[in-house]
C-alpha cells in the first residue's frame, strides 16, 4: 500500500528546500546593482509628462547637444536589454505534441488503438509509424518555415535616427536605450516612449494603440508613445522607456504578421473539406453494407479509419507552409522581403502594377539645372543661396540635398556659411513647402521658403507678370522632363513681404533597367501604370521615355468621374499625375472595380491605405516604417526590376501549388472509389489496412518534394480554374480506378491468384502508379517536357523502390511476389501512365480553346481602352 506519511515527509522536505533556494536567489539578485539601476533608467509615461525637459534630461543623465556616448549606450543596453517586445513562443515539445491532436491524428490514433485491442501488432506498429512520420515531417517543415519568417523579420527591423557622440546616426531600433536623443518625422513609427524636447509639433496616429481614429497633436513636453505613427511634423525626443517598459509595450507589433487567408488557401481548404465529405459518405456507405453482411465491427472500424486517413489530404498543412516559405525565401534572396506569406500566391495573379515614378521608375537622384531668376534684382546665385537656406542636410531630403549640392557647383559654399538658420520648418502636407528664419552676416533677419512653384505663387501673391513667367517657365521645362521648385524670401524683415526669387529645375532620370523591365512585364501580361505627384507634362515625358504610354490623366479627372466611368478611365490610363498619397486608394479601388488584380507600390505613411487595399502592397526600398508595416512585400533594392523577379518567383510557386492540388484530388479519387466500390460490388477487400498505411507513408515524401519541383512559369497572370482542376482530376482519378479494376479482374479471373497475392498486386500497382501520377499532373505538356526537380525525382524513385522491395520480400507485411509478377505490374503501371498523360493533353487542349477565347476577349477589351 501507499505510505501517506512517507509522502508527506518527502513533500515537506522538498517544499522547504525550494523556499530556501528561492530566498537565497532573491538575496543574491538584490545585491546586484544592475536591476536597481535598470529601474532608475526608466521613467513612466505619466510621470514623464509632469516633469520638465530639464528634469528628464537630468534624471536620464543625457544631453541634447551630444546625446549618449557609444560606450554609455552599450553599457545601458547591457543593463536594460534590447528595445523589443519578446514574442511568446510555444515550447518545441508542446508544438510537437500538438501534431497528435486534431481530427486527422485522432483517426490515426483510433485505428492504432483498435489494432492494439485486437492484438494486430503489425498493423499497430505501422499505423504508429504513420502517426509519428506525419507529426515529425509536419513539425520539421513548420519549424523551417518559422525560421525563414524569423530571418525575414530581422531584415525588416525598425531603425531610428539617434544622437550618439554628438553625431546623428541611424541604428537598429532594438539598440535604443533610455537617455538616447531621437529624431522622428513624417512616416516614422515611434521606436520607443519619447519625451518630446525640441521642434514645433507632431501629429501622431495612436489608433493602433488606443483605437482613436484622429491623429493626436504633440508639442514640447508631451510624450510620444512607442508604436504610434507620425502623420505630420518633426520633433526631437528623449527615450524614457524601451521594450516591455513602454506604455503600450504589450500591444506594439513592429512587423505586421500574415493572418489573411488568401484565395489559394480558401481554394485548397474548400477542396480538402470536399474530399473529406466525399470520403466519409463513401466509407459510411461501405461500412453500412459490410455490417449488414455480418463483418466484425472492430475490424471494419479499423479498416474504415485507415481508409479515411489515406484518402483525406493529411499532408496539406505541411505542403502549404513549406511551399509558401520556400517562395518567401527565394524572394528574399532577390531583395524582396515577404511580410505576409499569402502575398506569394497573390502576386502570381497580378495583372496591373501601379508603380511610383520617383525612386521606382527613376533613380531618385535629383540634380539641379540652370536656375531661373524671376523676381526683379535677383541673380541665379541668389536663387540657389536662398533655396539652400530653406534646406536642412540632416533630414536627408532629396530636394534639400540636391540644392545644397549645387552650392559648391556655383561657388557659394563660403557665402552660405555666413548665414545662420535660426528656425526651420520641414515640409509637411499642410504647408507643402519648407520655411526657415535666417540671420544674415549683418544681423538682419528674414524668412526663406521653397516648394512647388504654384505653392510659392500663393505664398507671394505675385503680380500677373511674375505669375505668367513662372507658369510659362514651368510648362517649358516640364516638356523636357524637368521638375521645378520655387524659391521665395521676405523683404523688410522676417515679417516683411514675400517676394518670388526664382525657379530651380530638377531632373530625376529614368533608371537604366526600367524600360527593359516594363517591356518584360508587358510580355508577361502585366500592364504598368505610372503614379506620380508631378505635373502632367513631366509625367507624360517620363512615361514616353519608359515605353509606358502617353495616356496620362490628372487625379481630378478620376475623382470627378462616376464609379463606372472611373473604372473605365483607370483601365485605359497609362498613369496618373498630380497624385497625393491619399489618392492612391482611389486608383486601386477603381482598377479592382474593373476586374483587375492590382499591385501597388508605396513609400510613405499616407500610402498605407492603398497598400492595404491593393491585392499586393509593395513597400519600395527606403520606405517609411509605416508603409513597410502595411505592405505585403518590402523591397530592399531600389527600382522595378526587383518586382519583376518577385512576380517570376510567385508564378513559379503557383505552378507548384497547382500541381499539388490536381495530384491530391486525383489520388483521393483513385484510391477511395476503387477500394469502396470493390468492397461494395465484388464483396472483397482489394488491399489490407497495413497496405493502405504503407501507401500513405510512401506518398508523403514525393508530395512534400513538389515544393522543390522545376516548373514552367506561366506567361500570363496565374488564375485558379476550379472547373479545369476538378474535370482533369476526376478524369485522371477514374482512369486510375478503371486500371485498378482491370488489374483486379486479370489477377482473379485470368491468373486465378489467391486473394493475398491479389492484394499485393493491387498494393504495388497503387504505389507505382500513384507516384507516376505526380509526373502526369506536374506539367501541362507531355510529362517529359520539363525535367522534374532533383528532390521530387529522388523521393519518387526511392519510394517506388521501397514499395517494390516490400512486394518482393513480403517482410511480414504483404504476401511476397515473384520478380516476374513485379515486372509485370511495373509494365502495366507504365502503360496506363502513358495513357493518362495523353488523356491529360486532350483535356488541356479542350480547355485551352476556351481559355484562348477568354484571353482574346480580354485583349480586345484592353485594345478598346
Amino acid at each position: 500500500m501507499f505510505n501517506n506519511n512517507l509522502f508527506n515527509t518527502v513533500y515537506g522536505e522538498i517544499r522547504l528546500y525550494c523556499l530556501y533556494y528561492l530566498k537565497w536567489w532573491r538575496r543574491s539578485t538584490a545585491t546586484s546593482k544592475e536591476p536597481r539601476e535598470a529601474e532608475t533608467l526608466y521613467i513612466k509615461a505619466d510621470e514623464a509628462r509632469k516633469l520638465s525637459v530639464e528634469e528628464v534630461l537630468r534624471r536620464l543623465r543625457t544631453s541634447l547637444k551630444h546625446g549618449l556616448s557609444s560606450e554609455e549606450a552599450r553599457r545601458r543596453l547591457g543593463v536594460v536589454g534590447p528595445n523589443e517586445i519578446p514574442e511568446k513562443k510555444v515550447h518545441p515539445v508542446i508544438k510537437f505534441l500538438s501534431y497528435f491532436w486534431g481530427p486527422i491524428p485522432w483517426m490515426i490514433e483510433a485505428a492504432a488503438a483498435i489494432s492494439f485491442i485486437i492484438h494486430h501488432w503489425v498493423d499497430f506498429y505501422i499505423i504508429l509509424a504513420l502517426l509519428l512520420t506525419n507529426s515529425i515531417v509536419g513539425f520539421w517543415e513548420e519549424h523551417k518555415a518559422e525560421n525563414i519568417i524569423e530571418y525575414l523579420k530581422k531584415r525588416l527591423s525598425l531603425t531610428a535616427r539617434v544622437l550618439r557622440d554628438g553625431k546623428w546616426v541611424v541604428i537598429p531600433a532594438r539598440e535604443l536605450v533610455p537617455g538616447d536623443v531621437v529624431r522622428v518625422r513624417l512616416g516614422d513609427i515611434v521606436p520607443a516612449d519619447l519625451k518630446l524636447v525640441e521642434g514645433e509639433y507632431l501629429m501622431a496616429d495612436e489608433s493602433i494603440l488606443t483605437g482613436e481614429s484622429l491623429p493626436v497633436e504633440k508639442k514640447v513636453g508631451d510624450v510620444a508613445y512607442s508604436g504610434s505613427i507620425i502623420k505630420r511634423g518633426e520633433m526631437t525626443g528623449v527615450v524614457i522607456a524601451t521594450g516591455l517598459k513602454t506604455f503600450f509595450g504589450k500591444t506594439v507589433e513592429l512587423v505586421q504578421k500574415a493572418k489573411t487567408v488568401s484565395k489559394y488557401q480558401k481554394l485548397v481548404v474548400n477542396i480538402g473539406n470536399y474530399l473529406i465529405i466525399v470520403t466519409i459518405i463513401l466509407v459510411a456507405a461501405m461500412a453500412i453494407e459490410e455490417i449488414m453482411r455480418g463483418v466484425n465491427a472492430l475490424e471494419l472500424l479499423k479498416f474504415s479509419l485507415v481508409l479515411v486517413v489515406a484518402a483525406i489530404p493529411a499532408a496539406l498543412p505541411a505542403v502549404l507552409s513549406i511551399t509558401m516559405a520556400i517562395g518567401a525565401y527565394e524572394l528574399a534572396k532577390k531583395q524582396a522581403i515577404v511580410t505576409k506569406l499569402v502575398a506569394v500566391e497573390e502576386l502570381a495573379g497580378v495583372d496591373v502594377l501601379c508603380a511610383d515614378k520617383t525612386g521606382t521608375l527613376t533613380k531618385n537622384q535629383l540634380t539641379t539645372g540652370d536656375p531661373v531668376p524671376v523676381g526683379e534684382g535677383f541673380s541665379k546665385e541668389d536663387v540657389i543661396l536662398y533655396a539652400a537656406l530653406a534646406s536642412r542636410e540632416e533630414d536627408k531630403d532629396p530636394i534639400d540635398l540636391a540644392v545644397l549640392g549645387a552650392l559648391e557647383k556655383c561657388g557659394l559654399t563660403e557665402k552660405y556659411k555666413q548665414y545662420k538658420q535660426v528656425e526651420f520648418k520641414p515640409f509637411d502636407p499642410v504647408r507643402k513647402r519648407t520655411e526657415a528664419l535666417v540671420e544674415g552676416p549683418g544681423g538682419e533677419r528674414f524668412m526663406v521658403a521653397k516648394g512647388a512653384p504654384q505653392v510659392i505663387l500663393s505664398l507671394t501673391r505675385a503680380e500677373e507678370g511674375v505669375r505668367h513667367r513662372v507658369l510659362t517657365t514651368v510648362d517649358e521645362y516640364a516638356r523636357r522632363g524637368y521638375r521645378m521648385i520655387g524659391v521665395a524670401r521676405t523683404v523688410g524683415g522676417e515679417k516683411g513681404k514675400w517676394v518670388y526669387v526664382g525657379l530651380i529645375p530638377l531632373f530625376d532620370p529614368p533608371r537604366e533597367d526600367a524600360r527593359d523591365t516594363i517591356e518584360y512585364l508587358k510580355s508577361k501580361g502585366i500592364k504598368v501604370k505610372m503614379i506620380t505627384g508631378d505635373h502632367v507634362a513631366i509625367a507624360r515625358e517620363i512615361a514616353k521615355m519608359l515605353g509606358i504610354g502617353t495616356r496620362i490623366y490628372t487625379i481630378d479627372q478620376l475623382r470627378e468621374a462616376k464609379p463606372e466611368k472611373a473604372a473605365e478611365l483607370a483601365l485605359k490610363a497609362d498613369g496618373f499625375a498630380q497624385v497625393y498619397p491619399e489618392h492612391k486608394y482611389m486608383i486601386v479601388e477603381a482598377l479592382q472595380r474593373a476586374g483587375c488584380t492590382v499591385a501597388m507600390t508605396g513609400d510613405g505613411v499616407n500610402d498605407a491605405p492603398a497598400l492595404k487595399k491593393a491585392d499586393v502592397g509593395i513597400a519600395v526600398s527606403n520606405a517609411a516604417d509605416a508603409a513597410r508595416a502595411a505592405a505585403s512585400i518590402a523591397l530592399l533594392a531600389p527600382g522595378i526590376s526587383v518586382i519583376k523577379d518577385a512576380i517570376f518567383t510567385a508564378r513559379k510557386i503557383f505552378r507548384r501549388m497547382y500541381s499539388y492540388v490536381v495530384y491530391r484530388i486525383t489520388e483521393t479519387i483513385r484510391i477511395l472509389f476503387f477500394v469502396t466500390f470493390a468492397i461494395m460490388l465484388l464483396k472483397l477487400y482489394p488491399i489490407t489496412p497495413v497496405m493502405i498505411i504503407l501507401l500513405a507513408l510512401l506518398n508523403d515524401l514525393p508530395i512534400l518534394a513538389i515544393a522543390y519541383d522545376n516548373v514552367r512559369v506561366p506567361q500570363k497572370p496565374a488564375r485558379w480554374n476550379l472547373k479545369l482542376i476538378l474535370v482533369l482530376s476526376t478524369i485522371l482519378g477514374f482512369l486510375g480506378v478503371c486500371s485498378s479494376f482491370f488489374l483486379l479482374w486479370l489477377s482473379l479471373a485470368y491468373l486465378a491468384l489467391p486473394i493475398a497475392m491479389v492484394q499485393t498486386f493491387v498494393f504495388l500497382k497503387l504505389a507505382v502508379a500513384g507516384h507516376l501520377t505526380i509526373f502526369v499532373t506536374r506539367t501541362r505538356g507531355p510529362f517529359w517536357s520539363i525535367m522534374p526537380g532533383k528532390w521530387l525525382l529522388i523521393t519518387a524513385v526511392v519510394t517506388k523502390i521501397a514499395a517494390t522491395i516490400i512486394a518482393l520480400i513480403g517482410a511480414g507485411l504483404v504476401y511476397p511476389l515473384s520478380p516476374f509478377f513485379v515486372a509485370l505490374i511495373w509494365g502495366y503501371a507504365f502503360a496506363w501512365f502513358f495513357m493518362a498523360d495523353r488523356l491529360k493533353l486532350l483535356v488541356y487542349r479542350k480547355f485551352e480553346g476556351i481559355e484562348e477565347a477568354i484571353e482574346r476577349a480580354h485583349e480586345a477589351i484592353w485594345k478598346h481602352f
